[in-house]
């Protein structure tokens, strides 16, 4: 493939009308994945890419293990842009990288980057990874509670955070990928406050929603509001990640969660 096709490519899946835009992108992506490789692996991907691609992926240094917010977090700074931006436009880079280097580069490419790039290696393969948006998550609890999309950040950050405490580690790990990047930082958090699963009854749950949420808790009678903001967030998980992601998140939770998942007990 020739540079002015790939930089095509990236613009047109991008929605870029400039091509140093464009140009703009893709170095700042491709750079930041060659802080992400391995030197061997570097230099076998810019191998296929045209010359003038091959600076921005050739290594310079031992591979750094971050994960995909931090990837994202790094090309928004190189770009000036904020995270979601960032992403559409990591997207078009990947997919353009995977028209100009053969499957089983792509192949290698993804066997050394964590789970979590899994929306940009769907890109890359062709697979095209479905994330619900971050405003359609949001807005689906406004309408499913009432509240404003302030504080359907707060009812879903809140449960997310406090199922992470709940699951195991492994479990959120594999959630993060399905989900919105604007999502991923409540699940990190509960994540790394209690890596391993914690038997958590009900009432705490609610109780620990309540208090991340700023609402009032009574332990004789639990709010209602608490109750329903936790189904509207389930009810919108459960649409938004796939079915068998889903029930493995269910089956870690005991019955008694059952009514918040809308399942039948």
């Amino acid at each position: 493939m020739e540079y002015e096709e790939f930089i095509r490519i990236v613009a047109r899946e991008a929605g870029l009308n400039d091509s140093e835009d464009a140009e703009r992108a893709a170095q700042a992506a491709l750079e930041t994945l060659a802080e992400r490789l391995s030197k061997g692996e570097a230099r076998d991907l810019l191998q296929e890419l045209p010359a003038e691609l091959k600076l921005w992926i050739y290594p310079r240094g031992d591979a750094q293990p971050f994960d995909l917010d931090e990837y994202l977090r790094r090309v928004a700074e190189r770009l000036g842009v904020d995270i979601e931006v960032a992403e559409r436009r990591a997207r078009a880079v990947f997919y353009a990288l995977g028209k100009a280097v053969s499957s089983e580069e792509i192949a290698d490419l993804a066997a050394e980057l964590p789970d979590d790039f899994e929306p940009l290696l769907a890109e890359a393969q062709g697979r095209f990874a479905d994330v619900m948006p971050v405003e359609e998550f949001l807005a689906r609890i406004a309408t499913r509670t009432g509240l404003d999309v302030d504080g359907a950040r707060r009812a879903t950050e809140a449960v997310l955070e406090t199922l992470a405490e709940r699951i195991a580690a492994g479990e959120v790990d594999d959630m993060i990928p399905q989900l919105p990047i604007e999502l991923h930082e409540p699940l990190k958090r509960g994540k790394s406050r209690i890596p391993n699963a914690r038997r958590m009854p009900l009432e705490e749950f609610l109780r620990r929603v309540a208090d991340r949420e700023g609402v009032p808790f009574d332990r004789d009678v639990p709010p209602f509001e608490v109750q329903e903001h936790a189904q509207a967030v389930f009810a919108t998980l459960r649409e938004a990640i796939s079915n068998e992601e889903f029930f493995d998140v269910s089956a870690q939770l005991p019955t008694e969660y059952w009514a918040l998942l809308n399942l039948p007990t």
